[in-house]
């Protein structure tokens, strides 16, 4: 595929660099509150530009003019798609401040953050995915109701916690390969992931670029469908291709400094993590019953995920009852996946972040299905070499 693409204009990357030093700016005085402790509490959790300094702002007032100063700037950039991104970054950038200085409502914190509506996974989603799911479970021959046919597929590819950093390292080096097919990657085998097994955190598995290991939490029942689904969310094609195509394409000069960041509570949120998760259509291993229940799986529990965030601060359910009504919704993982769901969504910095597992795949897989296998490669440049939100992607071409 070829990906040839239009490079930004100087105009562009040269705001890209003032955009750059203001978010690096607006997340040094939100970590100078105390509240962000650890390097994901901020607001900027990546930072691939060590000679990029943050811009030094007295207090939030002044990161507010300088944020209000770039959304003004950005409506006279050349190209339509970066107009459009760089305001919806500003209005993200501003909400958070307003949070930071003032407090905001947890429906706008999800609703001015990531530019997508502020409700939950709607009942009939949730439905019509569990009705998706039972009708390809009862053609794999499992029995009884969708809970007890879960069960039994989960026993049967189940990979045991001490067998998960082996296997998970099989599909990383398959998934290597086949990305290297598709999306090439500026970088010898040996700069890839390495795995080390996590327990009591936070999350399934997360991407350390920095440090080039994939943590992988074995608190829940894993499966290999699941690890194979991890492993290109987290690596090839997803999070490792996307941080290694920016920082290669920035110093080539084709890409903006704004890529050298990975920015949370932003604009880019939802298409980051869709990126990640459209990763087994790119590169075409979505290739058994198995793969494609997991995949309905992982939809499925980013759904519950948002109802459970919803009932905790926008219902404001206690933590217990939330907790309850996620064990009753959730069909794999067990007690491990649960807890780990209601770490991160009761911090306060995280809490309206899962809506971005929900929008991320409806946002970037709907777009790289209309696109005609030709111009393919051209979407993948157009994609991973600059920051988007779901508005922006589906405006390729």
């Amino acid at each position: 595929m070829s990906m040839t693409m239009p490079v930004l204009s100087d105009a562009t990357l040269a705001y890209a660099e003032d955009v750059t030093r203001a978010l690096l700016g607006v997340d040094a005085l939100y970590r100078a509150e105390g509240e962000a402790g650890g390097s994901d509490d901020g607001l900027v959790v990546v930072n691939m530009a060590p000679d990029h300094r943050p811009e030094p702002f007295a207090d939030y007032a002044a990161a507010r003019a300088r944020v209000e100063e770039l959304d003004r700037r950005a409506a006279s950039l050349p190209e339509p798609d970066r107009r459009t991104y760089y305001g919806q970054l500003c209005g993200s950038t501003r909400a958070l401040i307003h949070w930071r200085a003032t407090g905001l409502p947890f429906t706008e914190q999800v609703r001015q953050f990531l530019h997508v509506p502020a409700a939950p996974a709607s009942d009939a989603d949730l439905d019509v995915l569990r009705a998706q799911m039972r009708a390809l479970l009862s053609s794999m021959g499992y029995d009884g109701g969708l809970a007890e046919q879960c069960a039994a597929w989960q026993a049967r590819v189940r990979v045991p916690p001490d067998e998960v950093a082996g296997v998970l390292d099989q599909l990383l080096d398959e998934a290597w390969t086949r990305t290297e097919e598709r999306l090439p990657l500026p970088a010898p085998r040996s700069d890839g992931m390495r795995v080390a097994a996590v327990t009591g955190v936070p999350f399934n598995a997360r991407c350390d670029y920095l440090a080039r290991t994939v943590e992988i939490n074995v608190d829940p029942v894993l499966t290999r469908p699941a690890l194979k689904h991890l492993a290109v969310h987290e690596c090839y094609p997803g999070h490792y291709a996307q941080f290694k195509l920016r920082e290669t394409w920035y110093r080539e000069g084709t890409a903006p400094a704004d890529g050298l960041l990975s920015v949370v509570n932003s604009a880019s949120s939802c298409v980051f993590e869709g990126i990640a998760d459209n990763g087994l259509r790119v590169i075409d291993w979505l290739d058994t019953d198995d793969d494609r229940l997991s995949a309905l799986l992982s939809r499925y529990n980013a759904g519950i995920g948002t109802g459970a965030a919803w009932r905790l601060h926008a219902l404001d359910w206690d933590e217990a009852r939330v907790a309850a009504w996620l064990r009753a919704q959730a069909l794999v993982g067990g007690e491990g996946w649960a807890a780990n769901r209601m770490r991160f969504i009761a911090a306060p910095h995280r809490s309206a972040l899962i809506w971005s597992y929900w929008w991320g795949e409806a946002s970037v897989a709907p777009a790289w299905e209309r696109v005609p296998p030709a111009r393919r490669g051209a979407f993948l440049r157009f994609l991973y070499g600059r920051m988007h939100s779901p508005q922006t992607v589906a405006g390729f071409d």
